[in-house]
């Protein structure tokens, strides 16, 4: 299971590596860089837009790879998924601006993020399912946590090395070609990402399985449409808050703040380091107590939040700012540790890696696709962005719903299987 957990946070911090240094170039350098016949706010906005495609595409990614994965095995997944999605981040780093090519660049780019997102839409189910499938049940949730923790490491990871560049770079060099080393250093990770997963086994739920699913789409939109909108409602407030912190509110704080660039990306990745830290005591508790009641509590508050983490941004201060920052990020891990145990055990084996899948993706673009957009546009105004924190508000307020509609799914156990010497337990 240390092996199998390893090679699972590696791979998803890979992954997540490419999504974020994206998404954190999105929000410093890609409107001039590939919009510069638009007006600042207009190019954020297109940025952005790009940004969203990524998310638009992690949906069709989990089809494909889903199918993948109930048909042929999880393991297949994992490799494939990071290949193409390390190819497509390296080939970002080399698109030239719209300066040299002009509107070839912004397509390019729109390509690119598209293909990021259809090789992420598939890494989560399989990394997840994999890690979930040989895990004892008594602690399901705590081993797929580890996966969990690949997105703060990415994201670490990838403003680490944006932060360092921006310090050590003149803000003209940042912007002509310090911004693409990140990017190209991607190709270096995806390789080390494969090389530590090639010695994983295949998940023993799947090869139990008799008759495997001959169109597993089709069989979840039969059998499971109900639950697929339920998750995808309910992970919605998980992707509209983190994307909020580290995308919106970047890019927000430097603009129209005056806040630094550098004392931004501090303030959010401390808290994102936080986060990561105490991802497992979230899956504790969720093993302990149950994986619902978690879900509840993080939605909740989330919904009591997004009001004073708009005014600490508000002040510009940065001790200020990091704890609306952790606030959010707190309510966050609270839900999102939980539900890479909690999706697969909502689903039969036979279509698990495509209903979690898509349930997973469908979440990140009703909450992840339009947040930064829609954030920025009602930030336009003078005074505090009060729009955003009602938007943030509802959308947590339909996840909770959405979950209070779900079953709890924690195994009940007998004796034996509660002691250490547990063994692996399908949902």
């Amino acid at each position: 299971m240390t092996r199998l957990a390893a090679a699972s946070l590696a791979g998803t911090a890979v992954e997540f590596y490419d999504f974020f240094v994206y998404g954190t170039a999105a929000a410093l350098v890609l409107g001039p860089l590939f919009f510069p016949t638009f007006s600042p706010l207009a190019g954020s906005l297109a940025a952005f837009g790009t940004f969203g495609i990524g998310f638009v595409a992690r949906p069709l990614g989990s089809v494909v790879f889903g199918h993948i994965g109930d048909r042929y095995g999880r393991r297949p997944v994992l490799f494939l998924s990071l290949f193409l999605t390390g190819f497509a981040t390296v080939a970002v780093g080399c698109v030239p601006s719209y300066a040299t090519i002009g509107a070839a660049a912004p397509v390019l780019l729109l390509v690119l993020r598209f293909l990021q997102g259809l090789g992420l839409g598939g890494e989560w189910g399989g990394a997840v399912l994999l890690t979930v499938e040989h895990a004892p049940a008594r602690r399901r949730v705590l081993w797929s946590s580890f996966p969990q923790m690949g997105p703060s490491l990415g994201f670490l990871l990838a403003n680490g090395v944006m932060l360092a560049l921006s310090a050590g770079l003149t803000d003209a060099e940042f912007r002509s070609w310090g911004w693409r080393i990140p990017f190209w250093g991607a190709g270096l990770l995806a390789a080390g990402g494969l090389l530590l997963r090639s010695s994983l086994a295949e998940s023993p739920q799947f090869q139990e399985i008799g008759e495997r699913a001959r169109l597993p789409l089709a069989e979840v939109v039969r059998d499971h449409w109900r639950l697929v909108l339920l998750t995808a409602g309910a992970l919605s407030v998980g992707y509209a808050v983190f994307y909020a912190v580290t995308t919106w509110a970047l890019a927000y704080a430097t603009e129209r703040l005056g806040v630094s660039r550098t004392v931004m990306l501090v303030c959010i990745m401390a808290a994102v380091a936080i986060k990561g830290a105490l991802t497992p005591v979230s899956a504790l508790l969720a093993d302990r107590y149950g994986r619902r009641p978690l879900c509840l509590a993080g939605c909740t508050a989330c919904a009591l939040w997004m009001f004073p983490l708009v005014a600490l941004l508000q002040t510009g201060e940065p001790l200020l700012m990091f704890a609306g920052v952790l606030g959010a990020l707190l309510a966050f891990i609270t839900m999102f540790a939980v539900i890479a145990a909690y999706l697969p055990e909502l689903y039969e084996p036979r279509v698990r890696c495509t209903g979690a899948a898509v349930g997973y993706n469908l979440g990140g673009v009703l909450g992840g696709a339009l947040t930064p957009i829609v954030a920025t546009a009602l930030a336009r105004g003078e005074g505090p962005p009060w729009g955003v924190a009602a938007y943030l508000t509802g959308i947590a307020l339909l996840s909770l719903g959405c979950f209070a509609l779900l079953p709890e799914t924690r195994p009940v156990l007998e004796p034996a299987e509660a002691g250490p010497e547990a063994e692996a337990a399908p949902a």
